[in-house]
Order: C-alpha cells, then sequence, then structure tokens
C-alpha cells in the first residue's frame, strides 16, 4: 500500500503551502464568519419556538418541516448546535471543534434540502456551499486532525496565523 503514504505526504505538502498563503488566512476568516451567521440566526429562531422560513403549507415538505418542530425538542437541540458551532467557528482556538458540530448540522440540512421542494430554489445551492465551507474549514485545520489521529507522527507544526515563528520577527 505505498500509494497511501504518497497521497498523505502529498496532502501535507499541499496544507502546509496553503497555510503560509496570506490571502487563504483571510479567506478562512470569512468563512467562518459567514457560516457562523449563518447558523447563529435559524438557530436563534428555533430556540424561541419559532417556525422558520416561509413554509409550504402543503405538501410532503410541509409535513416534514411541522412534525420537526411538533417533534419533543428536537428544534431546540439542533438550534442549540447551530449558536454553539457558530461561536465555536469565531474563536481560532475552537474553530475546528465549530466546524465538526457544524459538519452533520448541515450535511443533514443539505440533504433535506436537495431531495425536498427547496431543491428547486437557491436553498438547496446555499446549503450546499455551507457544506462545502465547512469541508474547506476542516481541511485547513488537517494538521491538528491529522495529530489526534496518529499522535506517533512527529511533524513539525504548521505555523499558525497567531504564532509566528522566529523566521518572521
Amino acid at each position: 500500500m505505498p500509494a497511501l503514504p504518497t497521497l498523505l505526504t502529498f496532502g501535507d505538502r499541499l496544507h502546509a503551502r496553503a497555510r503560509r498563503v496570506p490571502a487563504l488566512h483571510r479567506f478562512t476568516w470569512g468563512v467562518r464568519a459567514l457560516l457562523a451567521v449563518g447558523f447563529a440566526l435559524p438557530g436563534w429562531v428555533k430556540l424561541r419556538g419559532e417556525m422558520f422560513g416561509n413554509l409550504p403549507d402543503h405538501g410532503p415538505t410541509a409535513e416534514f418541516l411541522h412534525a420537526f418542530d411538533r417533534v419533543g425538542h428536537l428544534a431546540e437541540f439542533v438550534g442549540v448546535c447551530q449558536i454553539t458551532a457558530a461561536i465555536l467557528l469565531l474563536v481560532p482556538r475552537t474553530a475546528l471543534l465549530g466546524a465538526l458540530i457544524y459538519l452533520p448540522v448541515i450535511a443533514g440540512i443539505t440533504v433535506i434540502t436537495l431531495t425536498t421542494e427547496f431543491s428547486r430554489s437557491f436553498t438547496g445551492l446555499i446549503t450546499t456551499l455551507m457544506l462545502l465551507g465547512c469541508g474547506y474549514l476542516i481541511c485547513w485545520d488537517w494538521h491538528r486532525i491529522k495529530s489526534v489521529l496518529d499522535p506517533g507522527l512527529d511533524d513539525p507544526p504548521v505555523p499558525d496565523e497567531h504564532h509566528p515563528t522566529q523566521e518572521g520577527r
């Protein structure tokens, strides 16, 4: 299985190069902020017990969303997850945890929007872009994930935007 280590080495080098590009640091902050806003507002609506958006009056999508709203405290739980993820995304030290909480929620929302009447609107596109943005943020912090998955690896640390290296002084 020599192809896997080669692929991981290539991915590590690509990741290290990307982390050294200042424009990508700014782009990453923009993605974090947009995803946070995209979850904080709907999460707050769910916590307040309000119905979200202009729902259709009838049909399978309306039935599904009305059922989601009436099933115990499921909507409130999703709202708490959304607000928690949004807050964590805005703190650099916790952004990866925020993205990992964000991922299953936005994946579920994306599946719902792409398999219902919402797929004919911009909602499906927006949720798909949110899912891709979340995937980008997880890849951005690959060095952190890799150290958890295989702590035996002794790679040099990737410079972080908040901790200048000795060469930069």
